[in-house]
C-alpha cells in the first residue's frame, strides 16, 4: 500500500467502527438511557441518514477547497460528533450527536475515493480505492468486536473515546502523508447537479442502493439467523462476525484488481450475480452450521468486492463532478442499509422465518445485476458514450 493511501484506510477504519459497532453495544446504550432497544435502533437509522444528507450537502459546501483540506475539515466533525456521543446524557442528546456522526462520512469515503484514484497508477485505479475501503473491513475484523467487547465489560462511552483516539490518528497522518493536492474545477453547485439529467449516474445509484440491499438484507438478521436457525450460542455470535468481516477484507482485496481487469461495470455485474446465487444457498445452508459458517465467509467476501467497482463507475460517468458522484455513491450505499433491513424484516414480521431474508437479498441482488446488465449494453451500443473520458 502506498504511505499516501494509509490515512485514508485509518479514516474508514474508524468511520467502520462507528457505523457497524451500535449493533452490538445497543443493548448497553439503551440500559444506560433508560430506553427500549426498539427506540435504540433509532440511533442507527439516523445515522445513516446522516450520511445520506451529508455526503451532498458537505462535499458541495467545501468543494472549491483542495482535496486535503476537505479531508482534513471531515475528520474533525467525526471526532468531535464521536467525542460528543461518549457523553450524552439522554437520548434526545444521542440522536443528535449520531446524526451528526453519519455526516462526514459519505463525503470523506467520496473525497478519498477520488484522492485514492488520482493517487493510483494508470489502470490501477479501483485497486487504490480499495486500498482505502480495507480499512473498513479491518474494522469489521478488530474494531468492532473490540468496541463491543469494551461496551459490554466496561462501558459504550469509552467505545466512542476510541473512536474518537482513531479519528485523531487520522488527523495526524491526513496530515503528515497526504500530499496536497490543486482543486481540478472550481465547484459549483448547480452545474454538479447536471451530473443527474444524464441516465448513467442514476443507473449507479440505483445498482447501489437496490444491488446492496441484498447485503444488507443478510447481515442486518444474521444474529438471528445463526442462533434459531443453526442454533449456534449467542456467545459465538462474535466470532462468527469476525469470520464475515475476514471475508469482507478478502473480498475487498480482490475487487480492485478484478475491476481494473475485466472493466468496472463487468466486476459489478459479476459480483452482484455471485452474492445472488450465495445469498439462494445460505438460504438452503442455514440449518447446517459447518456449511452455514462457510457461505459466512463467502457472502462476506462477493457483497464487499462491490465497494471499489461501483466506486469508480460513479468517478468515470461525473464528467467533472467527482467529489459529489462520488459521495452521493456513499449515500446510495446507506439506502441500500435501510431498503435491505426493512424489506428483509418483512418475511420475518410475516412469520416466514429468519432464514427468508436471504431469499428478498437474492432478489433485490438480482435486481441489481441486470440494472448492472443494462448499463453494460448501453455503453456498448452508445460507443460515443465512454465513461472512461467522463463523458
Amino acid at each position: 500500500m502506498k504511505k499516501q493511501l494509509v490515512p485514508l484506510a485509518i479514516g474508514g477504519f474508524g468511520i467502520g467502527m462507528t457505523e457497524f459497532v451500535m449493533m452490538g453495544i445497543l443493548p448497553d446504550i439503551a440500559n444506560t438511557l433508560n430506553i427500549t432497544i426498539p427506540t435504540a435502533g433509532h440511533l442507527i437509522s439516523a445515522y445513516a441518514l446522516g450520511v445520506v444528507l451529508g455526503a451532498p450537502l458537505l462535499v458541495g459546501i467545501a468543494g472549491n477547497y483542495p482535496p486535503k483540506k476537505i479531508l482534513l475539515g471531515l475528520m474533525v466533525l467525526f471526532t468531535f460528533c464521536n467525542l460528543l456521543s461518549s457523553f450524552a446524557p439522554n437520548y434526545e442528546i444521542m440522536l443528535i450527536t449520531r446524526l451528526l456522526s453519519g455526516l462526514p462520512h459519505g463525503a470523506f469515503f467520496g473525497v478519498g475515493a477520488v484522492v485514492a484514484s488520482r493517487l493510483a497508477g494508470k489502470g490501477k485505479e479501483a485497486q487504490a480505492i480499495s486500498m482505502m475501503f480495507a480499512g473498513l473491513t479491518v474494522a469489521n475484523i478488530i474494531g468492532v468486536p473490540l468496541g463491543t467487547f469494551i461496551g459490554h465489560t466496561l462501558s459504550w462511552r469509552l467505545t466512542f473515546v476510541i473512536i474518537s483516539a482513531v479519528g485523531l490518528v487520522t488527523l495526524f497522518c491526513l496530515q503528515k502523508l497526504l500530499p496536497v493536492m490543486p482543486v481540478v474545477s472550481q465547484s459549483n453547485l448547480r452545474k454538479d447537479l447536471k451530473l443527474f439529467t444524464h441516465i448513467e449516474p442514476w443507473l449507479i445509484l440505483g445498482i447501489t442502493a437496490i444491488g446492496t440491499g441484498g447485503l444488507f438484507a443478510w447481515f442486518s438478521y444474521i444474529a438471528p439467523l445463526l442462533t434459531e436457525v443453526a442454533h449456534f450460542d449467542s456467545s459465538q455470535i462474535t466470532w462468527i462476525l469476525v469470520l464475515a468481516g475476514f471475508g469482507m477484507a478478502f473480498g475487498n482485496l480482490i475487487s480492485g484488481r478484478t475491476a481494473d481487469s475485466i472493466s468496472p461495470i463487468k466486476a459489478t455485474a459479476l459480483f452482484l450475480l455471485l452474492m445472488s446465487l450465495c445469498l439462494v444457498v445460505v438460504y438452503y445452508a442455514s440449518p447446517f452450521q459447518i456449511p452455514l459458517l462457510g457461505m459466512t465467509f463467502i457472502t462476506g467476501a462477493i457483497a464487499f468486492s462491490l465497494g471499489a467497482p461501483i466506486q469508480i463507475l460513479m468517478i468515470r460517468a461525473a464528467n467533472g463532478s467527482e467529489m459529489l458522484a462520488s459521495s452521493v455513491t456513499q449515500a446510495g450505499f446507506n439506502m441500500g442499509n435501510a431498503l435491505g433491513a426493512y424489506l428483509g424484516g418483512l418475511p420475518i414480521a410475516a412469520g416466514l422465518g429468519y432464514a427468508a431474508p436471504e431469499l428478498v437479498g437474492a432478489m433485490l441482488a438480482f435486481t441489481g445485476f441486470l440494472m448492472a446488465m443494462m448499463m453494460y449494453f448501453r455503453q456498448k451500443e452508445a460507443p460515443a458514450y465512454e465513461l472512461s473520458t467522463g463523458h
